[in-house]
């Protein structure tokens, strides 16, 4: 899966299995005013939020995961979205708001919770028609101050987004200290029924400045892969958290310049494509 290849509809990428964890890398490289470049081994989930699948899928795995209860590794839909609706009204309100009709499956790439602790910088809400194709995506942003913003990723006519292709939007809302609050972001996706790969770059008034993706291969939820997933990382989200504040520390030892925390946007969704 990389950038040269050819786009195609998304409609052949569907998942099955309502339950699947993605295992890979988290990439990170800076270009300016000093080049910083970290990865480190990943595990994400992929679940299918729209009906009851998910959840019914997820008493097979006993006591080591959990929808919405407490296990070891578990997935709380209060994280997400509002906190207050089921997901898929609230994203189909979101995608309805903007002129989509988002009428299908709606799946959702984000991080799980790992004894307990979640802490999810992006997750992914891929929505779509009644016909499998791939018509919006929602990147829901959350902070380390506990703020949340979401840009919806759609064609202005609601048409299917081809795979691979690059959706832009105006950065409104703060997410690191190193970076302004302005520029903006390119997102390209690329997934498979057995692979899952998320681009993020973020562009200044100078070009590009931030490069991050997020991929894995995925597998279906069984015992034995949540046991993986829980003994290879047990630690997994709270690392990511201390991850991030170490990275800031080398880039604030670099002296690079800093930016104090503005007002969070008024709007809770920037429209972007």
């Amino acid at each position: 899966m990389t950038g040269r290849e050819a786009p195609a509809t998304m409609a052949q990428a569907v998942p099955e299995a309502p339950i699947q964890f993605g295992f890979g890398p988290i990439r990170h490289t800076r270009l300016r005013p000093i080049r910083h470049a970290f990865s480190y081994a990943g595990c994400f989930l992929r679940l299918r939020v729209d009906g009851q699948a998910a959840a019914q899928a997820s008493v097979a795995l006993g006591r080591w995961f959990g929808y919405d209860r407490s296990a070891p590794v578990a997935f709380r839909s209060r994280d997400h979205g509002d906190g207050l609706q089921p997901l898929d009204a609230w994203a189909r309100g979101l995608c309805e708001q903007a002129g989509v009709q988002a009428n299908g499956a709606i799946w959702l790439h984000t991080f799980p919770r790992m004894l307990g602790y979640a802490f999810k910088p992006v997750s992914f809400w891929f929505c779509h028609r009644t016909d499998q194709r791939l018509v919006a995506v929602i990147a829901e942003v959350n902070n380390t101050f506990g703020e949340r913003h979401c840009y919806l990723l759609a064609q202005p006519d609601g048409s299917p987004l081809p795979q691979g292709q690059t959706m832009q939007a105006r950065k409104v809302f703060h997410v690191s200290p190193f970076c302004a609050v302005e520029g903006s972001y390119a997102f390209r996706f690329f997934n498979r029924p057995d692979r899952a790969l998320a681009r993020i770059d973020y562009h200044d008034a100078d070009g590009p400045l931030l490069l991050t993706s997020l991929s894995g291969y995925l597998q279906p939820a069984t015992r034995a892969v949540v046991r993986r997933a829980l003994f290879a990382q047990p630690l997994f989200t709270l690392g990511v958290m201390a991850r991030i504040h170490l990275q800031a520390f080398r880039l604030w030892r670099a002296r690079v310049p800093f930016h104090g925390k503005p007002t969070p946007p008024d709007a809770f969704v920037t429209r972007g494509l």
